[in-house]
């Protein structure tokens, strides 16, 4: 009994001892923290390790629904690495391709209650979120050049447009990102409007583009992207209109091997995130994401530049014949669309817009 009664004394010394060794506490192995979407978080006070002036960096989230492998991919990234290069450690970028952060109204929504977001969106959607005379810039045939686009994100007429969009709680952060210009692809061959009167085409279900192509005298279609082909397939609907990337990218050519050169939409995009985040920043950091950010579309509209005539390469060699647009069929398409600009009303757009924004680009 003394025996059994010395070695449970012993056994107790040994579990206090390797207790007290560890501290008093247990942990699992196993347990991790998983990588997940970061808050804003500038908590010295709570004594966090920080980069600059004992402060956690800012991370901006770019949630977007491109594959970082495309040309706006390839472009993000670039934005991050020269935040990273250029600034002091107290901004940082953090990329959610594939719609990985939300779909694109749930990131709005997340920008107006002050979340640090970032996504891409245009015109078109801006119009359908209250800034009415935005959306004019996606009607057919309303840019002839870039150089219009890029004019007319330098004037007056486009400052104000974005203060209002800031009073709905949106920031513009950089808006001179190509994303393409759109063209027309179909089942059979078009030339001219008359060509494409009645013919059903798909287009994004937004009040914007399916009246540019009604007004064109098609019958225009709602429909998503990733149903489209097989419309095209069934004869559900008989053309598409895209980017060469994206007409390529679906494998449209496989049922639609027809492409006519319309150019009919400049496609710039933008990237917006929340005023209220946007003011949280130091001017310093709001400099710093501003001018990346440009520098940053100038990097994406070289690749967008060099792949376009990739992609149509790639058509051409898929059976696709394409057609190019003559100055008198130009003129013609030009003059059917006329009929869209006369919807301002419709629209909601101010008195006098087309001539407005036609005088901000120097016409």
């Amino acid at each position: 009994m003394k025996k059994n009664f010395l070695l449970g004394i012993l056994a107790l010394t040994m579990s206090l001892s390797t207790l007290v060794g560890c501290g008093g506490t247990t942990q699992n192995p196993n347990t991790s923290t998983p990588e997940a979407p970061t808050q804003t978080s500038n908590n010295a006070e709570a004594g966090n390790t920080t980069p600059t002036a004992n402060k956690e960096a800012v991370i901006v989230q770019i949630g977007f629904e491109n594959t970082l492998d495309e040309p706006i991919g390839q472009a993000l990234t670039k934005w991050k690495e020269l935040v990273a290069e250029k600034g002091d450690g107290s901004l940082e970028i953090k990329l959610f391709p594939n719609s990985s952060l939300g779909s694109k109204t749930e990131l709005i929504d997340m920008m107006v209650m002050g979340e640090p977001v970032v996504t891409i969106a245009d015109g078109a959607f801006y119009a359908d979120y209250g800034v009415k005379d935005m959306g004019i810039m996606y009607g057919p045939f309303f840019f002839e050049s870039w150089d219009d686009v890029w004019t007319l994100i330098e004037s007056d007429w486009y400052a104000d447009q974005s203060k209002k969009l800031e009073e709905k709680g949106l920031k513009l952060l950089a808006s001179n990102w190509i994303y393409g210009s759109r063209h027309l692809m179909t089942t059979k061959k078009v030339v001219t409007p008359e060509d494409v009167a009645g013919m059903k085409i798909r287009v994004a279900a937004t009040e914007i583009y399916m009246e540019g192509w009604n007004s064109l005298g098609a019958v225009a279609t709602g429909l998503a992207l990733g149903e489209t082909y097989q419309a095209l397939q069934t004869g559900v609907v008989e053309g598409v209109e895209n980017p060469f990337s994206t007409l390529y990218g679906q494998s449209f050519h496989e049922v639609a091997k027809n492409i006519l050169l319309t150019g009919h939409i400049k496609n710039f995009t933008t990237w917006v995130t929340g005023t209220e985040f946007f003011n949280q920043l130091t001017p310093e950091q709001q400099e710093l994401l501003v001018t990346t950010g440009e520098e940053a579309g100038l990097y994406n509209n070289q690749l967008q530049t060099e792949n376009e005539q990739v992609y149509l390469d790639q058509l051409t060699s898929a059976g696709v014949t394409v057609t190019e647009m003559t100055e008198e069929n130009l003129a013609a398409w030009k003059e059917k669309s006329k009929g869209f600009y006369e919807l301002g009303d419709k629209f909601g757009w101010s008195e006098g817009l087309y001539d407005t924004v036609q005088k901000a680009m120097g016409k």
